[in-house]
């Protein structure tokens, strides 16, 4: 099968599964993903609507917002996922949103990370566009695995409206970063939306600026004490200077788990402190329900250059009912 042509960024991942932008032009390839999904799902009353679908109707919607389509090259690039995005105003909800609709895995793909590839892509493309701050998705009441999957991905219930469950969230900001300062001020941006109890959890590879980030928060924070790494100490709490939170600076590098960080002897109450871990991906989600996930990648792939100009990418996610209906895009 010939593939689609693209009509926007592509997301690869190592699996040989491309998620390509796609327009009208490949509704017949998405069409064929959404029967094959929604058919091997239980039987529902009253039917899926996804069901349905003709080539028609789904170039129509493919018209509105496009759509991302997964195509496994291992397999003559063929379609094992797909999506459309829906920029009308919600049919549902009131006001804006990019809806993620006739999303579905084919059958024969499912369990391979094929789902959670093509989320992230989504939120990718929509973040990109700069358009509305959420993406809701709208899930049946009959099909809790369904929600629970939502769930992991960061959406939270936002309504219902029966046989439906509206589950929504933050739509994630990528930021350019030229230098060290630059970093630092993005951390300050940051600070001006947190309160006491927020958790962020920070990525990227080891002088990536997961530091300077900190800084920068401490800065915007109001917080005592010069903000660097704590490698040697694993922890460190810095008191705020007036009436704001204090802020907890951990790097789980050397952490054994979740257990060893629960068992840091910390002077403060982490629902009174705003909580920085740092290498804290697969560590450090358990401590709080809602989280910022701030991952950080250089540029390039110079590692040689000037450290205070290398660039970075910093992307910014929110998960959790603390982030709901936050607009991260002023940051």
């Amino acid at each position: 099968m010939t593939a689609p042509t693209p009509t926007g960024p592509a997301a690869t991942d190592d699996g040989g599964v491309v998620v390509h932008v796609v327009g009208p032009e490949a509704a017949a390839q998405v069409l064929a993903v959404v029967r094959a999904a929604f058919a091997a799902r239980p039987a529902l009353d009253p039917p899926a609507d996804a069901l349905a679908e003709t080539e028609e109707s789904i170039a129509a919607l493919l018209g509105n917002g496009g759509g991302l389509l997964a195509l496994d090259s291992t397999r003559g690039d063929e379609p094992v996922g797909a999506v459309v995005l829906d920029t009308v105003r919600g049919a549902i909800s009131a006001d804006d949103a990019v809806y993620l609709r006739r999303f579905g895995i084919a059958p024969h793909a499912q369990g391979r990370g094929v789902a959670t590839r093509l989320v992230r892509a989504a939120l990718a493309e929509v973040a990109r566009r700069e358009g509305p701050a959420r993406v809701v998705v709208l899930a049946r009441e009959e099909l809790p695995r369904t929600a629970g999957f939502w769930a992991d991905m960061g959406f939270v219930e936002s309504a219902r409206h029966r046989p439906y469950i509206e589950m929504a969230r933050t739509v994630p900001v990528v930021r350019e970063v030229p230098s060290a300062e630059a970093m630092r001020d993005l951390g300050r941006r940051v600070a001006s939306i947190l309160e006491a109890g927020d958790l962020l959890v920070l990525t990227g590879d080891l002088g990536a600026g997961k530091t300077t980030f900190t800084q920068g928060l401490g800065d915007g924070l109001g917080v005592r004490g010069g903000v660097t790494s704590p490698t040697f100490v694993i922890s460190r709490v810095h008191p705020s200077l007036g009436d704001g939170p204090p802020l907890v600076h951990v790097d789980a590098y050397r952490l054994g788990g979740r257990a060893e960080l629960d068992d840091l002897d910390l002077d403060t109450d982490l629902a009174d402190a705003v909580t920085v871990v740092e290498w804290g991906a697969g560590v450090a989600e358990g401590l709080a329900d809602a989280r910022l996930k701030v991952r950080i990648r250089r540029a390039t792939a110079a590692v040689d250059v000037d450290p205070e100009a290398d660039p970075r990418v910093v992307e910014i996610d929110a998960v959790g009912a603390r982030w709901s209906g936050v607009d991260l895009r002023g940051l």
